[in-house]
C-alpha cells in the first residue's frame, strides 16, 4: 500500500481531549468454525460505555476522534492479536469525519507498520444511522479504501429507511443486519423472509451479510438456515476490554 500525504484536517489541531480504550466483540465464521473478526468498540478507562465517550465528541473533534480510535485498535491489536491469526479487525469510522480519504488513512497506516499488523486485515465499518452531509464523498471514501484492499462494511443494515438505497450506492463488501431484524428470529416468519430476502440480495450484489446482536442459540441456528455463517452478539462473546477472545465454542445447527 502507498503511504499518501497530509491534509490539512491531519496537520491541524491538538490530539482529542479525553482518554479512552477499547472492547473487542469477535465476530465468527460458522461455516469454517474459526473467528473472522474482532469488532473494536469504544469504552472509557474505568470500562465506562461508549456513550460517557461519544457525548463529547463534537463537530470541532470529530476528526481527532475518529483518528484516535483508529489508532488505538491497531495499537491493541497489534500487542494482543495473536500474528498467528488472520482474523480481521473492524474499526467503526465517521465518513463526515473523513477529508480526503487516500490522506485521512495516513495515521491509521502509520499505526500498523508500528504495530506491525497487516493492513490487509483491516475493516472499516460505516453506519445508515449517521447522518451523510455529502453521499458522493462517503462513497468516494468506500471506493478509495476498496482499492486500497481494506474490506468496508455497512453498519446497522436494517435500521434505518436507506438501507436498500445505500446498499445499491455504495456495495460494500459486507453488510451487518441489524439486531432488531433478527430478535426473536426463530419464531418469526415475517423476519424470516425479509432475512432471506436480505440474504438474496446481498449474494447477487457480492455482498457478504452479516448478522449481529445474536442472543440465544435459536437465532443463530435461524440464520444459519437463512445463508448466514458470520455472526456476531452476546450468544457468542460480550465485548472484553483490550481482549482478543478465542476460545469460544462456536455452536452450529443441529
Amino acid at each position: 500500500m502507498n503511504t499518501p500525504g497530509l491534509c490539512e484536517g491531519c496537520r491541524s489541531g491538538d490530539p482529542f481531549p479525553v482518554d479512552f480504550t477499547m472492547a473487542f466483540q469477535p465476530i465468527v465464521d460458522l461455516e469454517h468454525s474459526n473467528v473472522w473478526a474482532y469488532e473494536a468498540l469504544v469504552r472509557g478507562m474505568n470500562g465506562e460505555g461508549a456513550g460517557t465517550i461519544l457525548a463529547q465528541v463534537t463537530a470541532e473533534n470529530r476528526y481527532k476522534f475518529d483518528q484516535a480510535c483508529r489508532v488505538k485498535a491497531i495499537e491493541l491489536a497489534g500487542a494482543k492479536l495473536a500474528a498467528s491469526s488472520t482474523a480481521k479487525l473492524s474499526i467503526n469510522f465517521m465518513p463526515n469525519a473523513v477529508y480526503e480519504p487516500s490522506a485521512c488513512i495516513r495515521a491509521s497506516l502509520a499505526a500498523a507498520k508500528r504495530a506491525q499488523f497487516d493492513p490487509s486485515r483491516l475493516m472499516f465499518e460505516f453506519t445508515e444511522n449517521e447522518k451523510m452531509e455529502d453521499t458522493a464523498h462517503v462513497g468516494h471514501i468506500i471506493a478509495t479504501y476498496r482499492q486500497m484492499g481494506f474490506t468496508t462494511a455497512l453498519d446497522d443494515f436494517g435500521a434505518g429507511y436507506a438501507g436498500l438505497g445505500l446498499l445499491a450506492r455504495f456495495r460494500p463488501d459486507v453488510i451487518k443486519i441489524d439486531m432488531e431484524l433478527i430478535r426473536g428470529l426463530d419464531t418469526s416468519p415475517a423476519r424470516m423472509a425479509i432475512i432471506k430476502g436480505v440474504v438474496s440480495i446481498a449474494r447477487e450484489l457480492d455482498v457478504t451479510p452479516l448478522a449481529e446482536g445474536i442472543e440465544t442459540l435459536e437465532e443463530s441456528r435461524a440464520l444459519l438456515e437463512a445463508g448466514v455463517w458470520l455472526q456476531q452478539g452476546y450468544y457468542f462473546a460480550r465485548p472484553e476490554i483490550e481482549t482478543f477472545r478465542d476460545d469460544i465454542v462456536l455452536q452450529q445447527a443441529a
